[in-house]
């Protein structure tokens, strides 16, 4: 996930996302050079998210289904752990400022108490 997490690395997949494309194709949507386009790239393959072939001196790179889904479980994995782990952080630190949380009294409650205290009464 470090790997893809790098803004030209993450706008090379976005680019890849559209459709297959030559290094020099996508070499002209970044100001570094071709090189280190080309490095991005080898990092992405090695990572298994990008697939590449070679046609003459032209190698065109594409995204790798399978290393984009392991990508996006780990990605919604994450979200879903730390999203856990922030309501429940929420919750705690509520408890901390409030104390317990309260059970408000509603109108059904407030006269079942009344018929209640009625009763014992008898």
């Amino acid at each position: 996930m470090e790997i893809a997490a790098e803004p030209n690395r993450r706008r090379l997949l976005h680019l890849l996302a559209r459709q297959e494309q030559a290094v020099g194709e996508l070499a002209a949507h970044f100001t570094v050079s071709r090189s280190a386009v080309s490095q991005h790239l080898l990092l992405l393959e090695q990572a298994g998210l990008v697939a590449a072939r070679k046609v003459g001196r032209n190698r065109y790179y594409r995204l790798d289904p399978e290393g984009m889904g392991r990508l996006r479980d780990l990605v919604e994995q994450f979200w879903t752990d730390e999203l856990d782990l922030l309501a429940s952080d929420a919750a705690a630190l509520a408890r901390q400022r409030h104390g317990p949380p309260q059970h408000h009294t509603t109108q059904s409650d407030t006269s079942l108490q009344v018929k209640g205290s009625s009763n014992e009464l008898r």
